[in-house]
């Protein structure tokens, strides 16, 4: 009886403690167009429609009062996040590419009730939705796929993954 009634508080402990767990929200985008030009660059800056892409970036996340700003050490997602972190003060934070999986772990364990935009590129931004636990909600980003805005709204082992388009829509040719 004794067993039984301790599994039951233990049961109720744990539930209590899954409830009280507090929401993390993690926006991903990939970084804004990139200037081809130079096709020898490994890390241009923006082109003019990835400037303005990364304005409505932060158009559209600038009431969201984000606490974190995580990018690759890379101009182009440097300059995605720029606008908006210089709008809200926060200092933008680097991140490795090739270990999502320790950046998801980490804020999933120390970030609840934050809100956090990571930027990232077209081979990273669903394996950083999976390394949350979500579901790939698009196949793949092709080259030109710059107007995906994830969102991630993650309560314990549980992860909704919603998908939004920002900026222009259709992708931009420069000339």
């Amino acid at each position: 009886m004794k067993k039984v009634l301790v599994l039951l508080l233990l049961f109720v402990g744990l539930q209590q403690t899954i409830y009280a767990q507090k929401v993390l929200k993690v926006w991903v985008v990939r970084h804004a167009e990139k200037d081809t030009t130079n096709p020898k660059d490994q890390d241009p800056d923006l082109s003019a429609a990835g400037a303005k892409r990364a304005e409505a970036l932060k158009k559209e996340l600038k009431s969201q009062r984000l606490d974190s700003i995580f990018s690759t050490d890379y101009k182009r997602t440097k300059l995605t996040g720029f606008p908006l972190a210089d709008i809200t003060g926060i200092s933008i934070k680097t991140y490795n590419p090739a270990k999502v999986d320790v950046l998801a772990k980490s804020l999933k364990m120390n970030a609840q009730g934050k809100k956090i935009l990571i930027i990232g590129h077209s081979n990273t931004v669903l394996e950083i939705i999976e390394a949350f636990g979500g579901k790939r909600p698009i196949e793949k980003l092709t080259d030109d796929d710059y107007s995906y805005l994830f969102s991630l709204t993650i309560k314990g082992d549980k992860v909704e993954v919603k998908t939004e388009k920002y900026g222009d829509k259709e992708p931009v040719k420069e000339l």
